[in-house]
C-alpha cells in the first residue's frame, strides 16, 4: 500500500542564521495542511532545537558543513527530517534506516547545554534517530487531532 505524500527538501550552510527561514517554511507547510497554531508552534520549537543542535555540534570550527531539512507531507501528519550529514538522501531509504529514540541517546546527542531530544520528544508525536553517518532526526506531528487524542472528545461529537 502506498502512502501519498509530498516531499520538500531544503539544504543550507551550517549556520544559525538560517533557522528563521526554516521556521517560516514550516509555518507555510503546516498551515497548508490545516494545523492548529499550537501544532505549528510546537513543531517550530522542535525543528529549531534540532537545527541549532546540528549547527553547534556537527562540524568543526571553519568546516564547511551543510544541514538538510526534509518535510514529508501526508494527509494526516507532517514528518520533518533534520540531517547534518549534508548530502541529499532518499526519503524512503532513510526512513527504513531510522531507529526508535530511547533515553540513552539523549546523552550522546545533547553533548552540552540544550534540552535537545527530550524537548523534541515532548513537542512532537513521534521521533526516531540515526547516529551514523552524522545525526539524522525524524520527527512527526499528526495534524488530524483524532490520531493523537483517543478519548474521542472532539467538538463534532457533541
Amino acid at each position: 500500500m502506498s502512502h501519498q505524500y509530498d516531499y520538500i527538501e531544503m539544504k543550507f550552510p551550517s549556520s544559525a542564521e538560517h533557522v528563521g527561514l526554516i521556521r517560516l517554511t514550516l509555518s507555510g507547510i503546516f498551515s497548508r495542511v490545516g494545523a492548529t497554531y499550537d501544532q505549528i508552534e510546537d513543531a517550530k520549537i522542535a525543528v529549531s532545537e534540532a537545527v541549532t543542535n546540528a549547527v553547534k555540534h556537527a562540524y568543526d570550527e571553519g568546516e564547511e558543513g551543510r544541514i538538510l531539512v526534509g518535510f514529508a507531507i501526508y494527509a494526516d501528519k507532517v514528518e520533518i527530517i533534520v540531517s547534518d550529514k549534508g548530502q541529499s538522501f532518499n526519503y524512503e531509504e532513510i526512513k527504513s534506516e531510522l531507529g526508535p529514540y530511547n533515553e540513552d541517546d539523549n546523552v550522546n546527542y545533547l553533548r552540552e547545554g540544550g534540552l535537545g531530544l527530550f524537548l523534541i520528544d515532548t513537542l512532537m508525536d513521534e521521533i526516531v534517530v540515526r547516529k551514523d553517518p552524522g545525526v539524522t532526526i525524524s520527527m512527526t506531528k499528526y495534524i488530524d487531532e483524532s490520531q493523537v487524542h483517543s478519548d474521542g472528545e472532539t467538538i463534532s461529537n457533541r
